[in-house]
């Protein structure tokens, strides 16, 4: 189940990953930790705050195409073996 705490759990982990993969590159390249940590610190955060909002307007287009259960109109034929 889709809920906003999951999505939040879920930024947080990318979060962290995007952080890691971040400091790495930029350390690699670099050969300096303060400005690895600095690229490492606001690339990710910037990153992480629009894949919240990206995953929360992709739910609401996941929402849109679904069929509703149970919903008005809706019925459910029963059929007999014969």
């Amino acid at each position: 189940m889709h809920t906003p705490n999951r999505d939040l759990l879920k930024t947080l982990s990318f979060a962290a990953l995007h952080f890691c993969v971040a400091f790495t590159v930029a350390y690699v390249l670099t050969g300096s930790v303060t400005v690895a940590t600095g690229i490492g610190l606001i690339e990710p955060l910037a990153n992480t705050v629009a894949f919240y909002f990206h995953e929360r307007a992709w739910r609401r287009v996941d929402g849109r195409g679904a069929p509703r259960k149970n919903g008005p109109g809706m019925y459910c034929a029963v059929f007999k073996a014969g």
